[in-house]
């Protein structure tokens, strides 16, 4: 009692996981926020935000979440509705959610149903394929002396 429990060791991150990918901020569907956000830690809207976010974290925008704001994430999961540019590393559009600004990402997934208005960046150093036309065939010529039949058969 009082502290003379042992509490159970939480386990280490898994080795690559970013530190910042909990959510330690949350916008409730009842809240009205107007401003700018700045956080390292990951950040959930399902209210109302209108403004700049900035997070070195995830953001999880909720299905009932309006958004007007341009975005700077590690990650970006969308199903409420956001006005603004968005910038991060990976942007994804679920089923429910609609996006009407510009996209700055490596790596963007549209779930079927998703609505996105507005230009795709994707900074790969990805080189784009050298496109040739395809060779003609050259018209076969008979050889000297070879005899050439000229009717079509039948």
């Amino acid at each position: 009692m009082f502290g003379r429990e042992r509490s159970k060791p939480t386990p280490p991150p898994a080795p690559g996981a970013p530190a910042a990918s909990k959510i330690e901020t949350v916008i409730g569907p009842n809240c009205y926020i107007k401003g700018t956000i700045q956080s390292d830690g990951g950040i959930r809207i399902d209210g109302i935000f209108e403004g700049t976010i900035n997070t070195a974290g995830n953001l999880i925008i909720g299905e009932s979440a309006k958004v007007i704001a341009n975005i700077t994430a590690h990650n970006v999961s969308i199903s409420g509705a956001v006005k603004g540019d968005i910038s991060g590393n990976r942007v994804e559009i679920l089923e429910t959610g609609r996006v009407w600004g510009d996209l700055t990402v490596n790596s963007l997934l549209l779930n079927e149903g998703a609505y996105l208005r507005g230009q795709t960046t994707m900074h790969a150093d990805i080189e784009p394929p050298m496109i040739e036309p395809p060779r003609a065939a050259a018209p076969e010529t008979p050889a000297a002396g070879e005899i050439v039949d000229l009717e079509p058969e039948t």
